[in-house]
């Protein structure tokens, strides 16, 4: 890939089934979604933008100097979000052929796994789509259906490898790691594009698993390892988590 020109975007909406509003309640004196802003802007890996389902998110962005733009609060994904949002930001498809989506609801998120998946991209560039995973230590995790697992084979000393699946059961079977994936998408435009356009597909509906639909229509996924999972926010026992890591 050739002097790529990357774009950073947020999706975010109020309503949630288990935490509703949780972008706007408040971690360390600022709201959940300006952490994540902040974080994403630390990455530098290009400009970043909150694609807002609703006017208090891009309000609260704004008022922390950042750039949101407001999209249908009914659209179905994240993904959906992300593709709305670059159409305003980039309509003529002149300025970013490199999108990454960043879930809103990771405020602990450590910048630098931003860069890393950014170039992880760069670095396979016969890839669509780059997404971190990050070694599972905890057993219960491994079990647990909320932790999604990548099968993926990295040879000694790679860092970077093929994806093959995404389960929330444990892949593969056998000796060896597991790998928690992260929630953090390297799309080329094309590959988006191309990805909201079609249905929902039976694999993607099975684990419910946006990733798979994906995959299912042959895009490539590169995963690339980093040392840590953010802790994301879905519950008040997560966000009273979140506030007690950011706040100490």
């Amino acid at each position: 890939m050739s002097s790529p020109s990357p774009v950073v975007i947020i999706p975010a909406r109020l309503k949630a089934t288990r935490l509703p509003n949780k972008p706007l309640a408040l971690i360390a004196g600022e709201p959940m979604i300006v952490q994540v802003w902040r974080r994403a802007m630390e990455a530098n890996v290009g400009p970043v933008f909150v694609a807002a389902g609703d006017q208090e998110i891009v309000t609260a962005i704004e008022k922390a100097g950042g750039n949101a733009v407001l999209t249908d609060p009914d659209l179905p994904s994240g993904s959906d979000r992300v593709w709305q949002a670059l159409g305003k930001i980039d309509p003529g498809h002149s300025r970013f052929d490199v999108v990454m989506n960043v879930q809103g609801d990771v405020p602990t998120l450590d910048p630098a796994i931003l860069s890393r998946t950014y170039q992880g991209l760069l670095d396979a560039p016969h890839m669509d789509i780059s997404t971190p995973v990050c070694a599972i230590t905890d057993p219960s995790e491994e079990t647990n259906p909320n932790v999604v697992k990548a099968a993926v084979g990295f040879r000694p000393g790679e860092t970077s490898a093929p994806a093959l699946y995404f389960s929330r059961t444990p892949v593969p079977s056998g000796e060896g790691p597991h790998y928690h994936h992260i929630g953090v998408y390297v799309w080329k435009r094309e590959a988006l594009e191309s990805f909201v356009r079609w249905p929902t597909s039976v694999l993607e509906r099975r684990e419910n698993l946006e990733q798979l639909r994906a995959m299912e229509h042959g895009l490539r996924i590169q995963a690339v390892l980093v040392n840590t999972a953010p802790l994301g926010v879905d519950t008040a026992d997560d966000l009273a988590r979140a506030r007690q890591m950011m706040e100490s």
